[in-house]
Protein backbone atom coordinates (compact mmCIF):
# COMPACT_ATOMS: atom_id res chain seq x y z
CA UNK A 1 0.00 0.00 0.00
CA UNK A 2 2.73 2.45 0.90
CA UNK A 3 3.92 2.45 -3.32
CA UNK A 4 0.36 3.40 -4.16
CA UNK A 5 0.22 6.29 -1.61
CA UNK A 6 1.69 8.70 -3.43
CA UNK A 7 -1.05 8.35 -6.02
CA UNK A 8 -3.82 7.93 -4.02
CA UNK A 9 -2.99 11.50 -2.73
CA UNK A 10 -2.27 12.98 -5.85
CA UNK A 11 -6.07 12.07 -7.25
CA UNK A 12 -7.50 12.75 -4.04
CA UNK A 13 -5.79 16.48 -4.60
CA UNK A 14 -6.66 16.76 -7.97
CA UNK A 15 -10.81 15.93 -7.02
CA UNK A 16 -10.79 18.16 -4.61
CA UNK A 17 -9.55 20.92 -6.55
CA UNK A 18 -12.09 19.67 -8.94
CA UNK A 19 -14.90 20.27 -6.19
CA UNK A 20 -13.23 23.73 -5.31
CA UNK A 21 -14.01 24.82 -8.68
CA UNK A 22 -17.27 24.18 -8.39
CA UNK A 23 -17.82 25.17 -4.98
CA UNK A 24 -16.57 28.53 -5.62
CA UNK A 25 -18.44 29.26 -8.94
CA UNK A 26 -21.54 27.94 -6.91
CA UNK A 27 -20.75 31.05 -4.04
CA UNK A 28 -20.31 33.81 -7.11
CA UNK A 29 -23.96 33.03 -7.86
CA UNK A 30 -25.50 30.77 -5.89
CA UNK A 31 -28.64 29.23 -8.26
CA UNK A 32 -29.20 28.86 -11.68
CA UNK A 33 -25.56 28.51 -14.20
CA UNK A 34 -23.80 27.61 -11.27
CA UNK A 35 -25.28 23.83 -11.25
CA UNK A 36 -22.90 22.93 -14.07
CA UNK A 37 -19.18 23.39 -12.76
CA UNK A 38 -20.66 22.54 -8.53
CA UNK A 39 -22.30 19.28 -9.73
CA UNK A 40 -19.38 18.32 -12.82
CA UNK A 41 -16.48 19.39 -9.80
CA UNK A 42 -18.55 17.03 -7.25
CA UNK A 43 -19.06 14.13 -9.69
CA UNK A 44 -15.34 14.41 -10.58
CA UNK A 45 -14.65 14.24 -6.60
CA UNK A 46 -17.07 11.22 -5.74
CA UNK A 47 -15.73 9.59 -8.63
CA UNK A 48 -11.89 9.59 -8.18
CA UNK A 49 -12.38 8.61 -4.09
CA UNK A 50 -14.01 5.92 -5.53
CA UNK A 51 -10.99 5.29 -8.01
CA UNK A 52 -8.54 6.08 -5.89
CA UNK A 53 -9.82 4.22 -2.91
CA UNK A 54 -10.00 1.06 -5.39
CA UNK A 55 -6.71 1.78 -6.21
CA UNK A 56 -5.14 1.44 -2.92
CA UNK A 57 -6.95 -1.28 -1.80
CA UNK A 58 -5.57 -2.99 -5.01
CA UNK A 59 -7.31 -6.37 -5.39
CA UNK A 60 -3.87 -9.00 -6.21
CA UNK A 61 -4.94 -11.06 -9.15
CA UNK A 62 -6.74 -14.61 -9.19
CA UNK A 63 -4.77 -17.95 -9.15
CA UNK A 64 -4.25 -19.72 -12.40
CA UNK A 65 -3.93 -23.30 -13.54
CA UNK A 66 -0.10 -24.20 -14.19
CA UNK A 67 0.43 -22.86 -18.17
CA UNK A 68 -2.52 -20.73 -18.14
CA UNK A 69 -2.22 -17.17 -16.89
CA UNK A 70 -5.24 -15.23 -15.70
CA UNK A 71 -5.76 -12.15 -16.75
CA UNK A 72 -8.09 -10.14 -14.13
CA UNK A 73 -9.27 -6.41 -14.41
CA UNK A 74 -7.45 -3.57 -12.05
CA UNK A 75 -10.23 -2.92 -9.49
CA UNK A 76 -9.86 0.66 -10.31
CA UNK A 77 -11.02 -0.13 -13.85
CA UNK A 78 -13.55 -2.66 -12.59
CA UNK A 79 -15.35 0.49 -10.51
CA UNK A 80 -14.82 3.04 -13.46
CA UNK A 81 -16.66 0.05 -15.96
CA UNK A 82 -19.45 -0.03 -13.39
CA UNK A 83 -19.64 3.95 -13.09
CA UNK A 84 -20.00 3.78 -17.05
CA UNK A 85 -22.27 1.47 -17.61
CA UNK A 86 -24.54 2.69 -14.56
CA UNK A 87 -24.04 6.64 -15.21
CA UNK A 88 -22.29 6.70 -18.34
CA UNK A 89 -19.62 8.83 -16.12
CA UNK A 90 -16.97 8.43 -18.55
CA UNK A 91 -18.99 9.52 -21.51
CA UNK A 92 -19.63 13.00 -19.48
CA UNK A 93 -16.10 13.57 -18.17
CA UNK A 94 -14.70 13.09 -21.67
CA UNK A 95 -17.56 15.41 -23.16
CA UNK A 96 -16.24 19.00 -24.27
CA UNK A 97 -18.76 20.50 -22.36
CA UNK A 98 -17.90 24.38 -23.76
CA UNK A 99 -20.47 23.18 -26.82
CA UNK A 100 -23.74 22.94 -23.97
CA UNK A 101 -25.40 26.15 -21.82
CA UNK A 102 -25.28 25.17 -17.99
CA UNK A 103 -29.10 24.40 -18.07
CA UNK A 104 -27.83 21.77 -20.69
CA UNK A 105 -24.92 20.27 -18.43
CA UNK A 106 -27.06 20.83 -15.26
CA UNK A 107 -30.04 18.84 -16.43
CA UNK A 108 -27.56 15.66 -17.71
CA UNK A 109 -25.53 16.10 -13.94
CA UNK A 110 -28.88 15.48 -12.27
CA UNK A 111 -29.41 11.72 -14.05
CA UNK A 112 -25.77 11.31 -13.95
CA UNK A 113 -25.28 11.79 -9.77
CA UNK A 114 -28.15 9.46 -9.32
CA UNK A 115 -27.19 6.71 -11.20
CA UNK A 116 -23.35 7.13 -9.83
CA UNK A 117 -24.41 7.85 -6.07
CA UNK A 118 -26.24 4.13 -6.85
CA UNK A 119 -23.21 2.77 -7.71
CA UNK A 120 -21.43 3.80 -4.80
CA UNK A 121 -24.59 2.13 -2.34
CA UNK A 122 -23.65 -0.86 -4.15
CA UNK A 123 -20.42 -0.96 -4.51
CA UNK A 124 -19.03 1.07 -1.51
CA UNK A 125 -19.53 1.70 2.31
CA UNK A 126 -17.97 5.33 2.95
CA UNK A 127 -18.06 7.08 6.35
CA UNK A 128 -16.25 10.09 7.37
CA UNK A 129 -12.81 9.64 8.68
CA UNK A 130 -13.59 12.83 11.37
CA UNK A 131 -16.91 13.07 13.00
CA UNK A 132 -16.71 16.14 14.16
CA UNK A 133 -19.11 19.07 11.81
CA UNK A 134 -17.00 20.78 8.94
CA UNK A 135 -16.29 24.14 10.45
CA UNK A 136 -15.60 22.47 14.00
CA UNK A 137 -12.66 23.60 15.68
CA UNK A 138 -10.52 20.38 16.15
CA UNK A 139 -7.26 19.19 17.64
CA UNK A 140 -4.47 16.99 16.13
CA UNK A 141 -2.55 15.22 18.73
CA UNK A 142 0.89 14.17 18.71
CA UNK A 143 1.13 10.96 16.39
CA UNK A 144 -1.68 11.77 14.22
CA UNK A 145 -2.14 9.33 11.24
CA UNK A 146 -1.08 11.53 8.57
CA UNK A 147 -2.52 9.66 5.76
CA UNK A 148 -5.66 10.32 7.11
CA UNK A 149 -5.43 13.95 8.21
CA UNK A 150 -4.16 16.70 6.14
CA UNK A 151 -2.57 19.36 7.66
CA UNK A 152 -3.15 22.95 5.58
CA UNK A 153 -2.72 26.45 6.49
CA UNK A 154 0.44 27.81 8.09
CA UNK A 155 1.48 24.87 9.72
CA UNK A 156 5.03 25.07 11.68
CA UNK A 157 6.04 23.18 15.10
CA UNK A 158 5.41 20.15 16.15
CA UNK A 159 1.80 18.68 17.97
CA UNK A 160 -0.64 19.12 19.12
CA UNK A 161 -1.97 21.57 16.13
CA UNK A 162 -5.22 23.35 16.39
CA UNK A 163 -7.42 24.51 13.37
CA UNK A 164 -10.80 24.07 11.77
CA UNK A 165 -11.75 20.96 10.10
CA UNK A 166 -12.37 22.24 6.56
CA UNK A 167 -13.55 18.61 5.12
CA UNK A 168 -14.65 15.27 7.29
CA UNK A 169 -12.76 13.00 4.89
CA UNK A 170 -13.84 9.56 3.71
CA UNK A 171 -12.55 5.74 4.12
CA UNK A 172 -13.79 2.85 2.40
CA UNK A 173 -15.43 0.13 4.82
CA UNK A 174 -16.45 -2.16 2.34
CA UNK A 175 -15.84 -2.69 -1.67
CA UNK A 176 -17.77 -4.98 -3.51
CA UNK A 177 -16.74 -5.02 -7.31
CA UNK A 178 -18.90 -7.33 -9.73
CA UNK A 179 -17.04 -10.54 -10.96
CA UNK A 180 -15.01 -10.28 -14.30
CA UNK A 181 -16.96 -12.26 -17.13
CA UNK A 182 -14.91 -15.14 -18.27
CA UNK A 183 -12.29 -14.48 -20.91
CA UNK A 184 -12.73 -10.82 -21.11
CA UNK A 185 -10.17 -8.25 -21.99
CA UNK A 186 -9.09 -6.77 -18.41
CA UNK A 187 -8.31 -3.36 -20.30
CA UNK A 188 -11.88 -3.07 -21.20
CA UNK A 189 -13.63 0.16 -19.37
CA UNK A 190 -16.75 -0.32 -21.14
CA UNK A 191 -17.37 -1.99 -24.89
CA UNK A 192 -18.05 -0.80 -27.84
CA UNK A 193 -22.19 -0.40 -28.89
CA UNK A 194 -23.26 -1.72 -32.83
CA UNK A 195 -26.57 -1.52 -33.63
CA UNK A 196 -27.34 -4.01 -36.30
CA UNK A 197 -30.26 -3.25 -38.92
Amino acid sequence: MSSRLPVFRTVLAAAGAGLAVGLAAAAAAPFGPAIAPLAAGGLGFLAAIAVAALAVRGAGPAASAPGQPVRRRDPAVAFLAVLQREGRLVDFLREDLAAYSDAQVGAAVRSIHASCRKVLDEHLALEPVRSEDEGARVVIENGFDASAVRLTGNVSGKPPFRGVLRHRGWRTRRVELPADAAGQDPSIVAPAEVEIG
